[in-house]
């Protein structure tokens, strides 16, 4: 007969390597804190229900209170021989207390011991995912208000478009981790539901209030479905997805810093502390942290497809394969939590060259839609105009002079429409001040935005 707690009808022993390729304790000991935790909630429950007896559950949880304080002290031995935390830390919990250990599991199976186990740890780790990202806000908006009024190209298929300001470019971050707010925030909502009293599959006999535990964890709620319950990693996958898309939106602003404070740009400059050298070329500072954010943004992605890919087809109830759901989970929240602090240094200690950003937008030929405006407010049809824009652009690129540079008379040749006035509107910071339209780059527009998004912190 094999030694397993769950041995009874087994009459051999696998061998030592099988017991490894199945055993999840290498990883699921990270939830040794949320598994004890259970555990007093569920004694706690038993006792209060008479399922064992007073003394017992009082018994039981001192032994797991005692178990917990060794877990601080960093005194727990976990083995593959148990396989999982819960056979690992009831293993222990005979060797404290007895065999009365074996009461802990009554009305319970790991099934819906383990799915418990899995929502309190990413339960207690959101709050940092959404604190992490409030800072990163903070940061984003200081430095959009420091910036409000620094001219620089808008671009589109990575061309010059329009000029827009810094402080309006970093606002659109701003909105991009408000929303990666929002979906963390209502992560929360699916992760804050209590399996355990689940069972394996289909509820219990014994006469357990599923209600008192789930206070007693800080659940919401509890799951209606049995089924559901242990079956259900719907926050889990939800929580890969959101991380997905912060990690693109981190993975857009990485790519840009990495291409602004090349030599070609020469936009921004990262600071000493988020830069590295080169072994062979003593000149380089590169932009390594932004690129390893770029970078894990893929190892993201992966957890997110690895975790659908498991549930993909997987019949109800609980099956082995969801042992699978955890490893990627864990190395997430570890990647998004350092990936977003990484960003916080990055833009604290951020050097912005305000002169090479406005200089950028001189000869350009971003203010091509200005004109195109300007004619359009003369009369001409939007669609006349921008043709005849195009030819000048046309011709000041032959030439090498730009639409600001071209005499009147020139540009009169092209319309007669235009007048002395034009020049005004030509300018990059009056382009970008006339739009003062909702959501628009004007300075007064990024003015009021920051003390917006300054409220929306406030109220986190």
């Amino acid at each position: 007969m094999t030694d397993k707690l769950w041995g009874g009808r087994f009459t051999a022993k696998a061998e030592e390597w099988v017991d490894e390729f199945g055993a999840s304790i290498n990883f699921d000991q990270k939830m040794a804190y949320e598994d004890l935790e259970g555990s007093l909630a569920h004694v706690k429950m038993l006792g209060h229900q008479h399922i064992i007896e007073p003394e017992e559950a009082q018994q039981i949880t001192i032994g797991l209170k005692s178990l917990q304080d060794d877990l601080g002290a960093g005194k727990l031995k976990f083995t593959v021989a148990n396989e999982d935390i819960h056979l690992n830390l009831e293993a222990l919990l005979t060797e404290k207390i007895g065999p009365v250990a074996g009461k802990l599991h009554t009305a319970r199976s790991r099934n819906d011991q383990v799915a418990t186990d899995f929502h309190l740890w990413l339960k207690h780790r959101l709050p940092n995912v959404l604190d992490a990202l409030k800072n990163l806000q903070i940061e984003v908006v200081n430095l959009a208000e420091q910036q409000a009024d620094t001219i620089m190209p808008g671009y589109t298929h990575m061309q010059h478009a329009q000029p827009i300001t810094y402080g309006h470019y970093l606002l659109a971050y701003f909105e991009m981790f408000e929303r990666d707010y929002e979906r963390f925030e209502f992560n929360q909502k699916h992760t804050n539901i209590s399996p355990l009293g689940a069972a394996a599959l289909a509820g219990t006999t014994f006469p357990i209030d599923r209600e008192m535990v789930a206070e007693e964890l800080g659940f919401e709620q509890v799951y209606h479905n049995s089924l559901d319950a242990v079956s259900d990693r719907d926050f889990a996958v939800e929580f890969l997805s959101d991380a997905s898309i912060l990690m693109m939106h981190l993975s857009r602003m990485a790519e840009e810093l990495i291409l602004w404070g090349s030599y070609e740009f020469n936009y921004i400059e990262l600071s000493d502390d988020f830069s590295t050298g080169s072994s062979i070329m003593p000149q380089k500072k590169n932009a390594d942290f932004a690129e390893l954010v770029r970078g894990k943004t893929g190892r993201v992605y992966g957890g997110l497809m690895g975790l659908l890919t498991t549930m993909k087809a997987l019949p109800l109830a609980y099956n082995k394969d969801m042992q699978e759901d955890k490893e990627g989970v864990f190395d997430v929240m570890d990647t998004i939590l350092a990936a977003i602090n990484v960003f916080n240094g990055m833009l604290s200690s951020l050097t912005v060259h305000k002169e090479q950003l406005n200089h950028a937008t001189q000869n350009d030929f971003s203010n091509a839609t200005e004109l195109a405006d300007y004619l359009a407010t003369k009369g001409i049809p939007f669609r006349q105009a921008h043709a005849i824009v195009g030819e000048l652009v046309l011709k000041g690129i032959q030439t090498h002079t730009s639409l600001q540079d071209m005499p009147l008379a020139d540009l009169q040749k092209a319309s007669d429409k235009i007048e002395a006035d034009v020049f005004e509107d030509l300018k990059s910071d009056v382009a970008v001040n006339r739009r003062t339209s909702l959501g628009g780059t004007a300075v007064e527009n990024v003015k009021k935005e920051v003390q917006r998004a300054k409220q929306i912190i406030e109220q986190k």
